[in-house]
């Protein structure tokens, strides 16, 4: 198992020989001890990026490409095992892991693809004599930061349009999850990528914050994680005009019409909610369910609720695997109790469980009668926690649903089309899934409104990203 940085085309020891022990959230064991960056070895991974910058951008979108989709091809073939990884040191579910996998393999392949339709523009000119074109050029030098709950999937939206567009990288994954990114590295490097052009690093924030603002040469930083860091970001940009794209946190509405079907709905909202236990950005969070299908609905959900197993996500059949830390269980214990004290009914789970006398297992909890100034409410809760909501009224339900400081995602279920046009343009969320739980893939925008970010990851948008719009004007030789 590679636990080294990768820096200018090599797997280094950290200069300074500091370590960070990886551990295992179903098991509190320590998988492995990874090197952990200073600022030096920071410094010399944006040098790297730096110095590879020319050549890289200088190659012809296909020759990027080819290193992109043998990249996928390597993860693909290598799914089952960069699976594995990342359910040790993650604890997802190994069928979730491997479908990660796969996904952000699907992600490379795109932009191997999409990199060779940075398409300029011949644009009539007002004046007789010249020629006015635009072309596309790479932003620069990234910093791709990116959190544990999607090791693979966070990053691959990062390291693959940047690469496409000509960018070079330095990729920081979050400490408790960096192993299975050092495997796409390994395959990035068998696939042909040359030496700087994209760079790992295990740092504290602080430390890669500090020499990535102090860097000269980075043009873009490219930050998931939670609204109150991009703020900080942002501000800490503004110095020196970096490019950013955020994708921040979220708190989506699930909006169950009049004319669904509870029972079915309510399966397919548990699989939703408590995918990868609930710490999922774009994870449904508030369940708006009409008055007329509140009682089966939520019934329906207990009960799937009750029967999902639950377990170290090596084992077969699991579907909830541990929280990431026990920080974690500490913050679902917080909003339970706060939900608890304002009058909500805990009508399954509740409570970090008892069947384990190891790992941060937190039961898969359902809650009505929710106060609306309830904490669950109001913060993103990244936690496996389902609040049912009674609603009436179309227009009250989207009132409702909008009344949050964010804005990633949202979700509708019905088979009434004009309810659907009604919700998708009323509704305040850069996706919406209707019908669909899990609505994102490569070729499609990936972002949010309002305080859950800037810009947009993933098809033509994620590419864009990471080019620079030039405007070229020419004036012709009279008589010519």
């Amino acid at each position: 198992m590679e636990t080294r940085l990768f820096i200018n085309g090599r797997w280094v020891t950290a200069a300074g020989g500091a370590t960070l022990d990886v551990i295992d959230p179903a098991t509190e064991e320590v998988i492995a001890s990874v090197a952990q960056a200073d600022t030096g070895d920071v410094g010399r991974a944006f040098d790297a990026a730096a110095a590879a910058l020319p050549d890289w951008s200088r190659r012809t979108a296909y020759e990027r490409g080819q290193v992109l989709k043998k990249t996928a091809e390597l993860m693909r073939q290598r799914a089952d095992a960069i699976a594995r990884t990342m359910t040790r040191e993650q604890g997802k579910p190994l069928a979730e892991a491997k479908g990660e996998v796969l996904h952000s393999a699907d992600t490379f392949e795109w932009f191997a693809e999409e990199g060779k339709r940075a398409y300029g523009q011949v644009i009539p000119p007002s004046v007789a004599g010249k020629r006015h074109l635009v072309i596309k050029h790479p932003v620069g030098v990234v910093a791709a930061i990116s959190p544990w709950n999607f090791p693979i999937t966070l990053q691959s939206r990062k390291i693959a349009p940047a690469l496409a567009a000509g960018c070079t990288i330095v990729s920081k994954p979050a400490h408790q999850t960096p192993l299975c990114l050092i495997e796409v590295f390994q395959c990035l490097v068998e696939a042909g990528l040359p030496a700087g052009v994209a760079n790992c690093v295990v740092a504290p924030p602080e430390v890669f914050a500090d020499v990535m603002f102090q860097h000269p040469a980075v043009r873009k930083i490219s930050f998931t994680g939670s609204t109150a860091v991009g703020k900080t970001l942002m501000r800490r940009s503004a110095d020196r005009v970096i490019r950013l794209s955020l994708e921040l946190g979220g708190h989506a509405p699930l909006i169950v019409l009049p004319d669904a079907d509870p029972e079915a709905v309510a399966k397919a909202a548990v699989a939703g909610k408590f995918r990868n236990n609930g710490q999922v950005c774009i994870s449904p969070s508030r369940f708006f369910v009409h008055g007329d299908l509140r009682k089966k609905f939520t019934e329906a959900a207990v009960a799937a609720t009750q029967s999902l197993k639950q377990g170290n996500g090596l084992e077969a059949g699991v579907e909830v695997g541990p929280m990431i830390e026990h920080r974690a269980l500490a913050s679902a214990t917080a909003l339970i109790d706060d939900a608890r004290g304002k009058g909500a009914a805990v009508l399954t789970g509740g409570q970090r469980s008892t069947r384990f006398d190891r790992g941060y297992f937190f039961e898969p909890t359902v809650l009505t009668d929710l106060n609306p100034e309830s904490k669950i409410l109001v913060d993103e809760p990244f936690a496996p926690v389902m609040p049912i909501l009674q609603y009436d009224k179309l227009d009250e339900v989207i009132a409702r649903a909008n009344d949050t400081r964010y804005g990633l995602a949202a979700y509708v279920f019905t088979n009434d089309m004009s309810a659907v046009w009604k919700l998708a343009e009323g509704l305040e969320a850069g996706i919406i899934g209707v019908n669909d739980p899990v609505p994102a893939v490569p070729q499609c925008p990936f972002g949010g409104m309002k305080e859950s970010g800037l810009g947009r990851e993933l098809a033509h948008e994620g590419l864009e990203a990471y080019l620079e719009t030039k405007f070229i004007s020419i004036k012709l030789r009279d008589g010519m």
